[in-house]
């Protein structure tokens, strides 16, 4: 006699495949909180660790607004592949080629200002340049005036198109409506920029507005890389959003001012002075089992 089929079964098996389905649509688990958790797993407390051992070497960096947000989005398109120390001389060559007022145009270098985390000298006080009249130079005329920072047949195009989009967007060039805009969106919004990577946009929202971003510089990556602190085939780009969820957002601009002085006074690319080094216990450059 044939077994007749009961509703048990058919519930059972119907619910077995809305649980793979439902399976099947949940999100991927997030690879920056993932590595963040397997990290405090198999390392315990290295990410404070390292800020405490950093900010006992060089101190605890104080944030403040040295520069308006889209002079530093400016400064920093020079930067890029260049030193800092000629980049500052490509922004100050911009505000004496194309300043707001005559007392720019008359000293130019007047009162230098700096910031925590950048390796020059500093810009020129005063007005930033008059971003019209660098949106409507004549290419030949910017790539000219920007020079000495080097690379200007690559920035001058990327400054101008950056600053025409700006204005395009938001009527001027101010980037000022960044800072009510959650850390997040407000990366993403200077990100759709051509030529503005997470780095670029990273600074200019930590810097201008406090922002609990990281920027990723080959002082930071390489750093990191030693000691452990993201994996070894991350890349700088994928860095940034690993520390996102690494970092205390309270300590986000302390963690990028410190570690990128680290990575120029003491973690060099060539020659590390690990014997003076406040993170060399648990560094796994210096010892690969380091805990």
């Amino acid at each position: 006699m044939a077994t007749r089929r009961t509703g048990t079964t058919t519930t059972a098996k119907r619910s077995a495949g809305a649980a793979k389905s439902a399976a099947r649509r949940r999100k991927p688990a997030d690879p920056a909180v993932a590595w963040a958790r397997s990290l405090a797993r198999s390392r315990p407390g290295l990410v404070p660790f390292v800020l405490d051992g950093l900010a006992g070497a060089y101190g605890t960096p104080t944030w403040a607004r040295v520069h308006d947000p889209t002079s530093e989005l400016i400064l920093t398109v020079l930067a890029q592949n260049s030193a800092d120390i000629n980049a500052e001389k490509a922004f100050d060559a911009l505000r004496a080629a194309y300043p707001r007022t005559a007392a720019d145009a008359a000293d130019p270098v007047a009162g230098k200002v700096n910031r925590p985390g950048w390796g020059g000298a500093g810009i020129g006080g005063g007005d930033a340049p008059d971003w019209l009249r660098v949106e409507e130079a004549p290419l030949p005329e910017l790539e000219e005036v920007i020079r000495p920072g080097g690379l200007a047949r690559q920035k001058a195009p990327r400054i101008q198109s950056a600053l025409r989009t700006i204005r395009a967007a938001r009527g001027d060039h101010s980037l000022e409506f960044l800072g009510e805009l959650p850390p997040l969106e407000a990366r993403a919004w200077l990100t759709a920029i051509d030529g503005i990577g997470k780095k670029t946009a990273s600074v200019v929202l930590l810097f201008a507005f406090g922002m609990p971003l990281m920027p990723v510089d080959r002082h930071v990556e390489r750093v990191s890389h030693r000691i452990g602190l993201i994996p070894e085939k991350a890349t700088a780009d994928d860095a940034h959003d690993l520390y996102l969820a690494m970092v205390d957002p309270t300590r986000a601009h302390e963690a990028h001012v410190n570690l990128i002085g680290h990575g120029r006074k003491t973690c060099h690319a060539r020659k590390p002075a690990c014997a003076r080094c406040p993170i060399a216990p648990r560094c796994r450059f210096v010892d690969r089992r380091a805990p």
